[in-house]
């Protein structure tokens, strides 16, 4: 039996080890008390407490080596400073330490940690997992940060590491992070840290053997107006001048240019040039602003010039062969933009009420291209905004995964997947930062909205009810099909099922978790997060059910995985837990 008496120096009370006597020179003495197991060491006269569960996979540390003060953990070779349980190998993590004392030859032992800051503590090996790239460890302080309510130091500090961190700019990782924030308030609320994790292990990969990123200087300047800064950034992106374009982006921020007129000169330069780099430069900018509203405004110029070198560099589509020929799209793109002017100027956007998202989003997916971007420009005739037209290409373009047939190569979902991102994409940066250039996008989506027309040959029909056809919806038989490959028809009839059963929620959440347990790519994270945000936009209309229905369809198509990643999430939930994980 356990004594305890109240004569620590944090208040609480002590629990007897037992006589020094016997310790000293035999074996450990293990205890419990506050809920864990403490090892109680002595070595050379010196009495030493420890967690006894090995932080890496929980061992228990009684049955460790000792020597020259350097305990040894016999499962990993896991080894840690006795006297203080800091480990020697950054994989293992830091051993939870005690005060102990002796009384009238009696051992002592303070059953609270000496390190109190548990949020400070995460926040350290935080920064250790991502600097190492350590997955263990990314997934143990996700866990307790989660459980402190730390999501937003969390966040900020991934987001300054994962831009400090690489030279050449913004990264899968930084994007995936966003997503993941984006999407925790639908999630299921056991799956929020996994999605926290997903997005940190994602960044400590992209950064992992980068060089870091130096900053510039913003411009000693009087200049303050946006519309230069604006002007500057956009020649700077035509030259593919990224110092300068840094610069100009760093002044802007620094003089006191707001959110949305730094946005809105990142985002017309992004679509300067047709559906550039497949539809990423548009995609990252946009993310980046995203990441930017999660962890403040202060930390616009240390993240925001990340993606310069996505934009510098971009592909410009229109001079790629496959934009030209057959059928040449940039003067196809160029002759409707000149005619959106007028029609602009007619509508003036004044159409609260225009409902002509679905045969406007059948004409861009089934018709020769001249008909569909001709049919853009009439619908802002009509005064469609533009944020529900730039929501119709997105909607256009998730059609493409519902109606894709497997017949396809597997490699053609990335084609799907860049349309559609790129055309989430612009609906959100239209919903930040509306612009006359930035409406060239819808232009530039539906163009790629027609080029993708061969995934829908021939053409999968959207589900209606699953087989039961009893429409109550059962989300464990969606979740199942996850567990055998190219399941990619019945999840899709499943999601149908649980849409016609009103049982929209849930079938996002499970969503959530069929991506989070999985070793998704970047892609499966993208089309995610796009979905549940188009949807949303779209609530009850059947349009939001068949971007819902599109995303569980790809999802499917990529999975199952190994699932490594949830394995060493749940080693450290595990651990967390207390769970004696060697047994």
């Amino acid at each position: 039996m356990t004594t305890t008496t109240p004569r620590s120096e944090t208040g609480g009370a002590t629990v007897h080890v037992g006589p020094l006597a016997e310790i000293d020179g035999g074996a450990p003495r293990v205890v419990s008390a506050g809920g864990r197991t403490i090892v109680v060491f002595v070595v050379d006269g010196e009495v030493y407490a420890l967690d006894n569960r090995c932080p890496h996979m929980g061992f228990p540390l009684s049955q460790g080596t000792i020597r020259d003060g350097i305990l040894t953990c016999h499962w990993h070779h896991a080894r840690f400073d006795l006297a203080g349980g800091s480990t020697f190998d950054p994989f293992a993590d830091d051993v939870t330490s005690f005060d102990v004392e002796v009384r009238d030859g009696e051992v002592w032992v303070d059953p609270v940690p000496r390190e109190s800051d548990r949020e400070a503590h995460w926040l350290r090996k935080l920064d250790e997992g991502l600097e190492q790239n350590i997955r263990l460890v990314l997934a143990k302080s996700v866990i307790g940060l989660h459980e402190l309510g730390a999501t937003g130091p969390l966040l900020e500090r991934a987001a300054l590491f994962g831009t400090r961190n690489r030279a050449n700019g913004w990264s899968t990782g930084l994007s995936i992070l966003t997503a993941m924030a984006n999407t925790l308030p639908v999630l299921a609320e056991e799956d929020r840290p996994r999605a926290l994790y997903q997005g940190l292990m994602h960044v400590a990969r992209s950064t992992a053997g980068e060089p870091p990123d130096f900053d510039l200087d913003p411009l000693d300047t009087s200049e303050r107006r946006p519309e230069m800064f604006r002007a500057w950034f956009r020649r700077f992106m035509e030259t593919r001048s990224q110092d300068p374009a840094e610069r100009t982006l760093r002044t802007s921020v620094a003089v006191g240019a707001t959110p949305e007129q730094v946005a809105d000169m990142v985002f017309a330069a992004s679509t300067d040039h047709v559906f550039m780099d497949v539809g990423h430069t548009l995609d990252f900018a946009n993310k980046a602003f995203e990441l930017v509203d999660h962890v403040g405004w202060r930390h616009a110029e240390a993240i925001l010039p990340s993606m310069i070198p996505l934009v510098a560099g971009a592909e410009r589509m229109e001079e790629a062969a496959s934009w030209q020929h057959p059928v040449d799209l940039p003067r196809l793109i160029a002759e409707a933009d000149a005619a959106l002017d007028a029609a602009l100027a007619e509508g003036g956007e004044r159409n609260e009420a225009w409902d002509g998202h679905l045969a406007l989003a059948e004409s861009i997916l089934d018709d020769e291209p001249r008909v569909s971007l001709h049919g853009v420009v009439e619908a802002a005739r009509e005064g469609a905004s533009l944020v529900e037209l730039s929501a119709t290409v997105a909607y256009a373009a998730a059609r493409r995964a519902v109606h894709f047939h497997v017949a396809n190569e597997f490699g053609d979902w990335d084609t799907v997947h860049h349309t559609f991102t790129y055309a989430h994409a612009l609906f959100q940066a239209m919903r930040r930062a509306p612009s006359r250039e930035l409406a060239r996008g819808v232009l530039h989506g539906a163009a790629a909205v027609y080029l993708d027309r061969f995934l829908n040959v021939p053409k999968q029909p959207i589900p209606h009810l699953a087989r039961n056809g009893n429409g109550s919806g059962d989300l464990g038989l969606l979740l199942a099909e996850f567990d055998r490959q190219q399941r990619v028809d019945e999840t899709a009839s499943h999601a149908a099922d649980l849409l016609a059963a009103g049982h929209r929620d849930e079938l996002v959440a499970g969503l959530g978790t069929a991506l989070l347990r999985e070793d998704s790519g970047f892609h499966e994270f993208q089309i995610f997060e796009a979905a549940v945000r188009l949807a949303e936009h779209f609530g009850e209309r059947p349009e939001g059910g068949h971007v819902l229905i599109g995303a569980a369809r790809f999802l499917t198509a990529h999975s199952p995985t190994v699932r490594s990643a949830e394995q060493t999430y749940d080693t450290a939930y595990r651990l967390h837990r207390g769970d004696v994980i060697y047994e």
